[in-house]
């Protein structure tokens, strides 16, 4: 509460005309996530999804089916609503201004690595993101994962001070996809005699490339013929055409001995249990990944070099393909033995994410009123 008053709060989503998935990326589901604990959060009377997009909610019916709280236009949040968190719709800065004039608080949600994504952006001559826009902020919020290279970042280049806030996950997205797919259960199915595995790195920026994982199941190929049933390397359909791609894959034992297929981008729940029994991953500067938590819910080997995910799944050293060859194999050697205590820390980790939480929601209720100080 604030001196007895509730605050009405929304969050943006980005709409666009034409067919929309929560899967598409990782930004839809923090918005549902955020959107789940600000509607049980005490200072929060009313909480709402911001359409910040060009496409009608009559056309993404489906898509918002899930959404936790309604969803309203721009033009009713900026007479409405007393907070507008910026996350998956970028703010017109005339907009935010005219928002802030009649006494509304700005704050901007940063859950990718922007920092290396903007210089990307920026060496590269490829379509700028205007993270640096003139928006004005009262606040901005960034995740554990990218505090290290991106807080400083921010805080200079935005004009606002930051605070590093919990992740937010639930398996309640996954759960309605599963129930609406049908298929075989989502769940790691022990006794297998050799493993399929499956890359998902997105191959969007430096910071999550298929690279290092392909080396790592090449290498324990090689070390331990007959573990690796087949490769599925995801998100690299579009990289077939590219010279310097196809060269790299050609160079791999699994790839020449056609164990190794590359594939389109699915959504986890498509893949897990149906084409890939565990995966390996990596990242740089990008350590909490939905993809992480939605294969420990289900159980499955998670081989990574991520410091955020409280000891669960098989870890391996930074960028060390060598390493995560060998935590592959000590994978394949000890997981159908130790599932239960797998299974029995994935939960107590996972617990931690829950938006209902009563420690997220203190957190993130704390923070929003922190803005009004």
């Amino acid at each position: 509460m604030l001196n007895g008053r509730r605050l009405k709060v929304g969050v943006t989503l980005f709409l666009r005309r034409g067919q929309q998935s929560i899967w598409e990326n990782g930004i839809f589901q923090n918005c549902y996530f955020l959107a789940m604990l600000l509607a049980s959060s005490p200072p929060v009377s009313a909480a709402c999804i911001v359409n910040g997009g060009d496409g009608e909610p009559a056309e993404a019916a489906s898509f918002l089916s899930l959404a936790p709280v309604p969803v309203i236009s721009m033009d009713d949040a900026l007479h409405s609503l007393d907070v507008i968190i910026e996350l998956s719709a970028q703010l017109n800065p005339d907009w935010a201004r005219a928002f802030r004039e009649r006494g509304g608080r700005v704050i901007g949600m940063r859950v990718a690595n922007d920092y290396i994504i903007d210089i990307e952006r920026m060496m590269f001559g490829l379509p700028h993101g205007m993270l640096v826009s003139r928006t004005p902020y009262d606040a901005i919020w960034t995740l554990p994962a990218f505090e290290r290279t991106c807080a400083p970042y921010y805080a200079a280049a935005l004009h606002a001070p930051v605070l590093t806030m919990q992740h937010l996950w639930s398996p309640v997205l996954l759960g309605r996809s599963l129930a609406q797919a049908g298929g075989p259960p989502f769940g790691y199915v022990p006794g297998q005699h050799s493993w399929r595995l499956a890359i998902l790195e997105p191959n969007i920026c430096t910071v999550k490339t298929s690279h290092l994982p392909m080396l790592a199941a090449d290498l324990a190929h090689r070390q331990q013929p007959g573990m690796i049933e087949h490769l599925r390397v995801f998100n690299t359909f579009a990289l077939r055409s590219d010279a310097q791609f196809v060269g790299f894959a050609r160079s791999l034992d699994l790839v020449r001995q056609g164990r190794a297929t590359f594939e389109p981008r699915l959504p986890v729940y498509e893949i897990l249990s149906r084409q890939a029994d565990a995966i390996v991953s990596h990242h740089w500067e990008n350590a909490q990944n939905y993809v992480y938590y939605e294969a420990l819910h289900g159980g499955y080997p998670l081989v990574h070099n991520s410091s955020l995910l409280g000891g669960c799944g098989y870890r391996y050293a930074d960028f060390d393909c060598m390493d995560a060859a060998l935590a592959l194999r000590q994978a394949f050697a000890c997981h159908d033995e130790t599932l239960q205590d797998y299974q029995a820390h994935a939960r107590a980790f996972l617990a931690t994410l829950d938006p209902l939480a009563p420690a997220n929601i203190s957190q993130y209720s704390e923070a929003i009123a922190g803005v009004f100080r």
